[in-house]
């Protein structure tokens, strides 16, 4: 079961990296679904699996549905900072500077020199000082 799900995860992956994104997040979920049900999958595969689906997801600008990848990929593995960074951007990208501000600074707390969330931590922290300022 496990070589099989490894299997449906490397051709997700493949068409992720093609751009085929529809057959890449068919294979996406059939994988999340076959781990959720033998429970034998690493959990970083898992996490893997959803953050790349909240990718596409976020590619197609369904950032409600991104972020619930992103959660899931978190909840899979917590020592995963992609997701975070990910969902960051959504919060950041719909004015939730609080919640980006988090996300952000817990991608740096599990990996403290991951350039994109050290710039986005402080893009957030302007915007949001930028709107303290105008009294939004």
């Amino acid at each position: 079961m496990e070589e099989d799900n490894s299997q449906i995860l490397e051709q997700a992956h493949s068409e992720f990296k093609r751009q085929n994104y529809k057959q890449a997040e068919e294979l996406y979920t059939k994988f999340i679904s076959s781990c959720l049900q033998c429970r034998e999958c690493e959990a970083i595969k898992v996490a893997t699996a959803f953050n790349n689906r909240g990718q596409i997801k976020y590619l197609r600008v369904d950032f409600h549905e991104a972020v619930e990848d992103y959660t899931s990929a978190i909840q899979s593995d917590s020592r995963f900072e992609t997701p975070f960074y990910n969902r960051g951007l959504i919060h950041y990208r719909l004015g939730f500077f609080d919640d980006a501000k988090s996300d952000f600074q817990q991608a740096l707390k599990l990996n403290p020199d991951f350039e994109d969330a050290k710039e986005s931590l402080q893009q957030t922290l302007l915007d949001q000082q930028h709107k303290i300022n105008r009294g939004y």
